[in-house]
Order: structure tokens, then sequence, then C-alpha cells
């Protein structure tokens, strides 16, 4: 059978956020946590095609990453460890982020999302605008600049807009610089520190003794398990632990849906390395390039990707560099994967509070030292969400809009579905099954019998299936049944028999 014309809607088209949402609802992929209940800022619910696609983001990363490497072996800490964990870390003492609030409408902000400007004409302060960090920041600035301008009657040119962080005002101006919320001069509060980690009590007691944290990160269960790992196994360096776990941290302002929430998970790996000053460049520079060449494998856009390297003066004290691997999402270029060189602070750390030694003996330079490492550390939402954005296609189909999720076979989350042409009849229907139970032993396949073919194709479009099964009248004639390709629309005809090695071929 031929394929019906597809055109896509617009070359160009990327989906708006709204368009996320919405189907992530529509379909089961995500749900807000405690909706029911009017809902709670930050938490986030994945339903059942959402965990489906998780789980597969998380499979493909530990495959390639741990089983497909000679070099890499797993573990999974606790997400409560001993509070001692942190104060080695600095957690305790600096893990925050500077807090502005408004007076008047209550609102919360994080300093370095808080932007201002004076408003300048003909070299004259005229006042001061502020807005939030975005893609529309700018725009929105200088349309609140020339409002202002308005206002004040002034005739003149009006200087460029130069937005700057509200940490980088001076105190005198903070009673001039208005709130986004109200555009009220002096109703923000300078900015203090916020600790993000969520604190919590173990044990009977109530008190001092008793205070732990839920992990703001994984990566320290990883450090403080190295020995542990080192004299369990036969490893040598350069080897990496990789960890896969939940992390949490109380943030300011949750937002842009999954990218930024209080409850988020992480796939993490720490690479350790000796401490060569030549070495240390190169295993850097080849994380990077393995790391951007998995997103490209599980299906991410080339065109959304791109590299952020961090300047030195804005590095951590410890870190020796930071490339970030961004994606292009629809309310801006934001940080997906981080990929740090952080030299052999954090072991160090760990020994000097702990007093247990962190030193690795290498049998060929019988020399011991303290190993540096190289964290690749990626978010599993973060990376949902830049595959649903990649894969989200509008297509015109013979006068009919088709929405699509083109996903990598790999990871989508339902990877065939079976679909009887005529569900009263028994032949039929005792067919599809049949092939419904074989295929589920291996993947997560769907039966679907429920009303016009043409109307289920469109069902499974929307929920990621990259292949459809029909049984028909001619299957009880010659036992092949027609497969249809999700992105193409082309269907053919192929035996019964061969359905799973196809499906194989194309998964993995």
């Amino acid at each position: 059978m031929q394929a019906s014309p597809v055109m896509s809607k617009d070359p160009s088209h990327n989906p708006t956020m709204d368009d996320i949402i919405s189907l992530c609802k529509r379909r089961g992929f995500i749900f807000q946590s405690s909706e029911i209940y009017g809902g709670i800022n930050g938490f986030y619910d994945y339903g059942p095609l959402g965990v489906e696609l998780r789980k597969n983001i998380k499979d493909a990363w530990w495959k390639d990453m741990v089983h497909g490497r000679d070099d890499i072996v797993g573990q999974d800490a606790s997400i409560i460890m001993h509070p001692n964990v942190w104060k080695a870390s600095g957690h305790i003492d600096s893990f925050s982020d500077p807090m502005v609030d408004c007076r008047e409408s209550k609102m919360r902000y994080r300093a370095d999302h808080l932007l201002w400007a004076p408003v300048v004409v003909e070299g004259e302060t005229i006042g001061y605008v502020s807005t939030l960090e975005g893609p529309e920041a700018q725009a929105d600035a200088e349309k609140k600049a020339n409002e202002l301008k308005r206002k004040a009657a002034k005739q003149g040119e009006l200087a460029p807009i130069e937005l700057k962080e509200y940490l980088e005002a001076s105190p005198d101006l903070y009673d001039l610089i208005p709130s986004p919320a109200t555009g009220k001069p002096g109703s923000l509060t300078p900015p203090r520190d916020f600790n993000m980690m969520f604190q919590t009590y173990v044990g009977a007691l109530r008190d001092d003794s008793a205070v732990a944290y839920l992990r703001p990160e994984t990566a320290q269960g990883i450090f403080a398990n190295f020995k542990a790992v080192l004299d369990t196994t036969r490893v040598k360096i350069p080897f990496g632990i990789a960890q896969i776990g939940k992390a949490f941290r109380n943030e300011i302002t949750p937002r842009n849906y999954i990218f930024r929430s209080r409850e988020f998970e992480q796939m993490e790996i720490e690479y350790f390395i000796e401490p060569d000053e030549d070495a240390w460049e190169r295993y850097y520079q080849d994380w990077i390039q393995t790391r951007l060449d998995w997103h490209k494998s599980i299906g991410l856009r080339e065109d959304l990707l791109s590299k952020h390297v961090h300047p030195k003066e804005k590095l951590a004290h410890y870190a020796r560099a930071c490339t970030d691997i961004m994606f292009k999402f629809p309310f801006g270029v934001q940080e997906l994967e981080g990929i740090a060189a952080r030299g052999n602070y954090d072991l160090t750390q760990h020994q000097e509070h702990s007093g247990k030694s962190m030193e690795y003996f290498d049998e060929v330079s019988r020399e011991k030292y303290i190993p540096h490492v190289i964290e690749p550390s990626l978010g599993v939402d973060r990376t949902l969400l830049a595959v649903l954005c990649s894969a989200y296609t509008v297509e015109d189909v013979e006068n009919e809009t088709r929405n699509v999720l083109k996903f990598h076979p790999r990871i989508a989350p339902i990877k065939a579905a079976i679909l009887p042409l005529m569900k009263n009849k028994p032949e039929i229907v005792e067919m599809s099954r049949r092939i419904y139970d074989s295929l589920r032993r291996r993947y997560n396949v769907f039966y679907d019998q429920a009303g016009a073919i043409g109307r289920r194709y469109r069902r499974m479009d929307e929920a990621g299936t990259p292949y459809c099964i029909t049984v028909d009248f001619d299957s009880l004639e010659d036992g092949t049944v027609t497969l249809r390709d999700r992105d193409t629309m082309e269907q053919i005809r192929i035996p019964e028999a061969d359905v799973a090695s196809f499906i194989d071929e194309k998964v993995y």
C-alpha cells in the first residue's frame, strides 16, 4: 500500500511549552503531582507512557555507559546519608541560592534570575525596570522602559537597555528597582541566602542529633563509596562509577515544567583518572564528545544541541574546566548536561573529614595518589523533556492535521501496536492476540481493537509508537500482516514469523 502524502505543517516549527504540556497530560506522559488537591509546585508524576519513556532513557544510558564499556561499574547509594557527607562536600555551609521577596505580592525570586536596568534618556536616569530571566527578558525590559519614558513625558533618545542581575545592584538601588510582579519600586527585599537542601530527622528524636538531609545530588554517594568499590572490584584507573538516582532541591522558583523541579533524577558518572597535568584534558574532551554523540543516538535533534564552555573566572574554585551540553527548549537554550573536570577536591575533602584514606595505589607507577575526576552529570527529567521537544511534529496528511511523536524506536514507550482489522472476526482476533502475546514477552506493546483503523493509527502516532501491525483478511490467507511505519506511514506486508526479528533490528 502507498503512503498518504505527508507535508510538514512548518519545516521550522518547534513546539511551544503549551503544546508539550497539553500533549503530556492528554496522552498520559506527565501529570501535576497531587492535582486533585490543587497540585504542589515543583513536583510531577509520570503516567503510563511517561514512566515507560523515562525507563527507556535510563536503560539506554545504563546499557551504553555501563554495560557497553569495560571501564565503568555501577552503584546505588542511599538517598539519606550521614550528615557529615554534606559537611565535607560543602553543601551544609554553602549550598544556597540568593533569594529576593516582593513584600507586596509575596512572590519569591532567585536573585540571579531577577534582572534590572536603569532607564536613561539623553544621559538622564529617569527610573528603573525589572524582569525575569528568559528568552523574552530583553524585549520585556525594553517595552517597560518605553512605557516609563512615555509616562515621564521625556523627549529624546532612549539609551540601550543593559540588563544586570539583581546581585549586581548596590544597596542604595534596592528602593528604586521595581518588582516584576507589581511594577512598584521599593517592594523588593535585599538578597539573602536560602539553603536548598530538604532537612529531615532520623530516629525517634527531633533534635539536632537527629538532623539529616535528602541528598541534593548523587555524586557524593559515589565519592563516599570510592574505596569500597576499589576494594571489592578489579577496577584500575582510569575507571568510572555510575549511578542513576533521585535528588531533591528546595528550589526557590521551580519553573519551566519538569526542567527545574524540586524532585528530580540524575544519571551521573564519576570517572577517576591519574593526576597527570597532560592527561586530564584528553579525558575531558573525550567525555564531551561521548556524551554529545549519545544524545544524538537517542534522537535529540542536532540543530537543537550546542555546547557552552564555562569561562575560567566563573568556575568553582576546585574545577579545571566545565562544558555544558545545551539544548534549545521552547523557553530558551538551557543546560542539558554538564561535563566537569573537578580535580581531586571531593575525595580530598572526604579523606580530611572522615579520616579514611582515599588514596589509590598505582601498580604501574608504584605511587599512591588521590585520583582526579571527570564528571558527566545529566538530568533524566531534562533529557525526557528534550526528547519530547525533538520528537514533537505536526504534519498535514490529506488535509488533516497529524500530531506525531517521532521517538527513536529504542526509547519509544510502546514499540509496536497490534491492530485487528475486525474485532468481531474470531480468526483475525486470534491471530492478533497470538502476535501480541509473543511480542510482549520482549517489549512493551499495545493491543487496540476499538475504532476505525485510521483513528487507531493516529492514536499510536501521538503516543510515539514506531510500528503498527494490522491483521486483516489477507493475513488469514497467506500468514502475512501489514506493518506500518510511523514516520513515513509506508505500509509493507511481512510474514507473521518475521515480525519479532524486524522490530529487534530497529529497536536495538
